[in-house]
């Protein structure tokens, strides 16, 4: 599995199982097939109400923590110091872990001061509870001011990013910046998989269009995290290496 090392000094995988909107049984049995494929990066977030399965499939699965990159985050109603330090300690209670590989702000919320927060996230990082600490869904307005305020390296920027809707300046700010960038929904919830243009793509390279999206990301640097819930597709998105895109179906792709 390709990784990619972040600025905590941890690497983290470039393939994860999203898991928004998998709850109960489901949730449980997509982890624990991801598991059995091959994955040990899975994403939560406390507001996806699912860490506890998550935990439970973990612990059922007996997987090996060491091996594991966990992300979670934190939501826009806990930004404050307190609840900040509050939404990690359910996380970790609920996962039945020690720590998470990242922490995450989910969303940015003005209400709250952004120094605050991260003197939050700074306080779980020296505990150990998150061995780094990021952001989600931060545009280049949000992440300059988390530069300016933050101590803690900041890892990460998670952000909706698939073929057809593109946050570009968000990319290259991060990319200018050492912070790596996470694509959700990096298959557009499958609109942008009906593109003609990436469907061609994909049947040059005797793929699917789902993994000619996540090979396009992948060779813009990004992570990417797809849902998946049954093992077939689990599989499929797995099948995003060893294989490279032209220059010129890049510029296709972009050009959606």
């Amino acid at each position: 599995m390709q990784k990619i090392e972040l600025v905590s000094g941890h690497e983290m995988p470039a393939l994860g199982l999203g898991t928004w909107e998998l709850r109960g049984g489901a949730c449980k049995q997509a982890v624990r097939e991801a598991l059995e494929l091959g994955y040990t990066h899975i994403d939560t977030a406390w507001m996806y109400q699912n860490q506890r399965e998550i935990g439970d499939a973990l612990r059922e699965a007996g997987a090996d923590r060491s091996r594991l990159f966990i992300t979670s985050k934190v939501w826009r109603t806990h930004l404050h110091y307190e609840g900040v330090l509050e939404q990690m300690g359910e996380t970790l209670r609920d996962l039945r872990a020690e720590y998470v590989d990242l922490f995450l702000i989910h969303w940015p919320n003005e209400a709250v001061p952004m120094a605050e927060t991260f003197r939050g996230l700074q306080k779980v990082f020296e505990e150990g509870k998150a061995r780094g600490v990021g952001v989600s869904n931060f545009t280049v307005r949000h992440l300059e001011e988390a530069r300016r305020v933050s101590k803690t390296p900041i890892s990460v920027n998670q952000i909706k990013y698939h073929p057809g809707a593109e946050q570009r300046d968000a990319l290259q700010w991060c990319q200018d910046h050492g912070v790596a960038v996470t694509a959700y929904s990096p298959l557009g919830r499958g609109r942008a998989l009906r593109d003609a243009a990436l469907a061609g793509i994909a049947k040059r390279h005797g793929k699917t269009p789902a993994q000619t999206a996540l090979r396009w990301l992948i060779q813009k640097g990004m992570v990417v995290i797809p849902k998946a819930s049954s093992r077939a597709h689990l599989k499929e998105n797995m099948d995003v290496f060893g294989w490279a895109l032209a220059p010129e179906e890049m510029g296709q792709i972009d050009g959606m």
